[in-house]
């Protein structure tokens, strides 16, 4: 397949060319530049779901029920699911593809035309998601699909990249993970839209509720109202219910239990989903923060294309320069503005 048919192909709904178009953007390959390109003007519709996690919080079953869920609602599905890649070789088990239905292909997920799902690996990137999985999310939007879910590596507590290519971020947890402060301490508890406690069929999930809507709510008025609490109102901050008085200006994150290897919350977690979808449309705040992901997102294709440059052109020899800035001969500033000055003149 060449690229107008394969650019056609994704725009009529054919899951073949969606495939190969991920493939040659996912290797680098200059078809898959000029195919996002293309279909640039056709994205912007789908709403993108991020899910992140510590390892073994249930991030794969909470995806397939969620597509299950959302499938019952009438809406297409798109998935990405990220895997560690190994340092050495750059391959990937591709786990999460097992778990979803457990690869068994009579069941309706895996039949379903309303479903696409695609693994990639990290291949060693830090942060949770693959290099090129907002160019796969893109090209997911730009064929159609209604909700794409993006379930990133499961690497811990500095796996906050997914707020670069999600709409609604959803951090799942599940009860006693570990002591508090190693909790708090995760970065990722920082970029939810959503929290999860999932497996809450397990003992200590009302505490780890309790404990998040405490980290959420803990800012100077949460405190003033904590602090001020009669004897009627212990039995509330014991349950957590004290949490959901306190009056908050925007989106308040809520808290969803979930045991999602038997469904349960999974409705509700899709119902805060959509509200919460409803709530940046309604804000304004959903092409404020498109805006400034387009913004970031074009600085690294530029740095990127910098670093090319530099490897191809013999108009800077970026070696040369190295060796009089380690002799210093050249300082690191000077260095850079001598080569800026070349690239652009070139250009």
């Amino acid at each position: 397949m060449d690229v107008d048919e394969i650019v056609e192909g994704i725009l009529s709904g054919n899951k073949r060319a969606l495939a190969r178009a991920i493939t040659f953007v996912e290797n680098d390959y200059p078809e898959g530049k000029e195919i996002l390109k293309r279909i640039f003007p056709k994205t912007g519709n789908a709403h993108i779901i991020g899910i992140t996690g510590f390892p073994g919080v249930g991030k794969s079953t909470i995806v397939s029920k969620l597509t299950q869920e959302f499938r019952a609602r009438g809406k297409t599905v798109g998935i990405v699911a990220i895997d560690p890649g190994s340092p050495f070789t750059g391959g990937a088990l591709l786990g999460d593809r097992l778990r979803m239905d457990g690869l068994d292909s009579s069941k309706k997920l895996w039949i379903d035309p309303g479903v696409f799902f695609r693994s990639m690996s990290s291949r060693g990137r830090a942060g949770g998601l693959a290099a090129k999985t907002g160019d796969a999310v893109r090209l997911m939007d730009a064929f159609g699909f209604d909700i794409i879910l993006v379930e990133t590596v499961g690497a811990g507590q500095s796996e906050v990249d997914v707020i670069e290519v999600a709409d609604t971020s959803i951090v799942a947890l599940m009860p006693e993970m570990g002591d508090d402060i190693q909790i708090n301490k995760a970065g990722i508890l920082e970029i939810g839209d959503i929290y999860v406690v999932n497996k809450a069929d397990l003992g200590g999930a009302d505490k780890t509720e309790r404990w998040i809507k405490a980290m959420l709510m803990m800012d100077q008025e949460a405190v003033e109202i904590l602090t001020k609490t009669t004897h009627a109102q212990e039995y509330e901050i014991q349950t957590g219910k004290i949490f959901d008085k306190i009056p908050r200006a925007g989106w308040s994150p809520p808290v969803i239990k979930t045991v999602a290897d038997k469904g349960e919350g999974i409705a509700e977690l899709a119902d805060a989903i959509e509200k919460h979808f409803d709530y940046l449309k309604t804000s304004g705040k959903l092409l404020e923060t498109r805006k400034q992901r387009l913004s970031r997102e074009m600085v690294e294709i530029l740095v990127q294309e910098i670093k090319n440059y530099l490897k191809e052109t013999d108009k800077v020899n970026f070696r040369e320069i190295v060796e009089k800035v380690s002799k210093n001969d050249l300082d690191p500033h000077t260095a850079v503005e001598k080569i800026m000055k070349s690239i652009l003149k070139d250009y």
